[in-house]
């Protein structure tokens, strides 16, 4: 069967689920109100709320795989806690996590990604940061990318949207910060089309100009984490050569300035709007599903030029871009704002060399970005 949620005009918007749930097919089940008994009827984790979660959604799940069905075909789910607090909301979604039997884990690189099946959740946990990003910081740049998905969903932009099933918001535990996602089958055997991703990138901008809420200015650039990245890397000759080291550290004292103030960018791009924009590169953050390409990963989003999104991706994907923006009655990209932005995505490539040690493969994956910096000009020409 399947499920759409969806929030009419006229109704408020709820964060923790949807106002109208429209079940399409031939058979309706409806299951019980189940609680923390096993299969004897014995209460389950007395006094423990994530056990008593985990046993109830359990519970579910066999009631669910007695007709023939799953949480993919549920309609309406309603959890009653008794007492309820916010902070009860991270044994809540520990109980939720315990009882996905058949977790399976879909990346780990920067981050786990995890989907808690039977259930339609995809938990993301960012486990590779740096070292000045704090759980307070990481929340506040979670929620940025919470709000921004629920509300491109709930425009009709395709968009890997939050999981209705759980409140929309970070959750902390162990140390970590994490978000709940809904999960979306991938397509097989299909290779990114960077092309049209960067055409679809423009149609994204075009949706995320209107966006109400509030971003801050180049936030992705992270100038703290240059600033201090350029600092360790001073101990890390293993990992950069002085003469590098060097050529960094005083193009970042060019490129600083403009990365740190709204009024010195404006002043050095006249002209050059800024917008709500997805932060890391987009063209290749399109998810394939089974049902068609998506935008995802979020994370980083913030306000800026849209060339941040097109950063050192080359003259053929920059065009492609054009092409969609013209479409869209959107300006091109600006050269002198490409140089810029290239510059300063590659100083956060040079600051990312001290992630190494927490994570050996990616000096593999950053040296041909190494090796393209090596060959640019000279803080993308922002010093002449």
């Amino acid at each position: 069967m399947a499920i759409t949620l969806v929030n009419p005009s006229g109704l408020p918007e709820v964060d923790a689920y949807r106002q109208v749930s429209i079940a399409s097919g031939a058979k309706l089940v409806f299951i019980a109100g189940q609680v923390a008994w096993d299969v004897k009827g014995v209460t389950v984790g007395e006094g423990d709320l994530a056990a008593q979660v985990e046993q109830c959604y359990l519970n579910i799940g066999t009631a669910l795989a007695a007709v023939g069905g799953s949480f993919d075909d549920v309609a309406k789910l309603t959890v009653h806690v008794v007492d309820w607090t916010p902070d009860k909301m991270p044994l809540l979604m520990e109980g939720i996590t315990r009882a996905a039997a058949d977790a399976r884990v879909l990346h780990d690189l920067f981050s786990v990604v995890v989907h808690l099946a039977p259930s339609p959740v995809v938990v993301r946990v960012p486990t590779v940061l740096p070292g000045y990003v704090s759980l307070d910081l990481q929340a506040r740049r979670q929620q940025a990318e919470l709000d921004v998905t629920r509300w491109l969903a709930d425009q009709g932009v395709p968009v890997i949207p939050p999981s209705p099933l759980v409140p929309l918001e970070p959750v902390q535990r162990g140390g970590f910060s994490m978000t709940f996602w809904q999960f979306v089958e991938e397509g097989r055997g299909k290779e990114p089309d960077y092309v049209a991703n960067s055409e679809i990138t423009a149609d994204l901008h075009a949706a995320m100009r209107a966006y109400p809420g509030r971003l801050s200015f180049l936030s992705a650039a992270e100038p703290q984490f240059i600033a201090e990245g350029l600092a360790l890397l001073e101990k890390r000759p293993d990992l950069i050569g002085p003469a590098d080291l060097d050529r960094a550290r005083r193009e970042w004292q060019v490129l600083e300035p403009f990365v740190r103030s709204r009024t010195a960018f404006e002043e050095a791009f006249p002209g050059i709007d800024l917008q709500p924009i997805h932060g890391d590169s987009p063209p290749a953050n399109i998810f394939g599903g089974v049902d068609g390409d998506l935008y995802a990963d979020f994370e980083l989003v913030m306000l800026g030029p849209v060339e941040w999104d097109l950063a050192a991706l080359g003259p053929v994907l920059e065009s492609a871009y054009n092409r969609s923006a013209q479409r869209n009655g959107m300006r091109p990209l600006n050269e002198d704002v490409l140089s810029f932005v290239n510059a300063v995505g590659m100083l956060r490539v040079i600051a990312s060399l001290t992630l190494v040690p927490q994570l050996p493969s990616l000096a593999e994956y950053l040296q041909p970005a190494v090796d393209q910096w090596q060959r640019m000009p000279f803080a993308g020409g922002m010093a002449e």
